[in-house]
């Protein structure tokens, strides 16, 4: 039988993994991002489109309401095929802060607004970030791409009938 935690004591953190994927066509034009996020054996999917936007900030604001959607502190593993976005938040944004949010060239940062959602939510989690090859028969980022394609399709076709 299990010791209950000692009084004070943090529980442990709930392990989440999520799925993100994000694109447009053509890019840029309208496009859609979507979310698999898995939980003790439990899924929850989301998806969204914008009508005039480009892959990355796709592939950002998938991440971006992941981590957002998450209620409490969790272990977050995070598998996306963007390697904008996995590298942006591993190598590339100490240096941006650094700078004021300056890249090397010394221009202001693209989607600055996203990648401080990004970071922002991710404060509150313990997140790993995993690459895995887009379109290589991965059956959860398959199943985010399909969504990311849901969301742009269905925003296309409120646009419509609101035309």
């Amino acid at each position: 039988m299990s010791e209950a935690p000692e009084k004070g004591a943090e529980a442990p953190m709930a392990e989440v993994d999520i799925w993100t994927d994000g694109g447009c066509k053509p890019n840029p034009g309208p496009g859609g991002w979507g979310v698999l996020l898995r939980y003790q054996g439990h899924e929850r999917t989301l998806k969204g489109g914008e009508a005039e936007t480009t892959n990355n900030r796709m592939e950002l604001t998938a991440a971006a309401v992941a981590l957002e959607t998450l209620k409490r502190p969790c272990m977050v593993n995070l598998y996306t095929d963007s390697a904008y976005l996995r590298n942006g938040i591993t190598r590339w944004h100490t240096g941006w802060v650094r700078r004021n949010w300056r890249n090397t060239a010394g221009d202001p940062v693209a989607n600055m607004d996203l990648w401080r959602r990004i970071l922002e939510a991710a404060k509150r989690h313990k997140v790993e970030w995993h690459w895995v090859k887009g379109h290589s028969g991965h059956a959860e980022n398959d199943r985010v791409d399909q969504l990311a394609t849901e969301g742009r399709e269905e925003l296309e076709a409120g646009l419509q009938e609101g035309s």
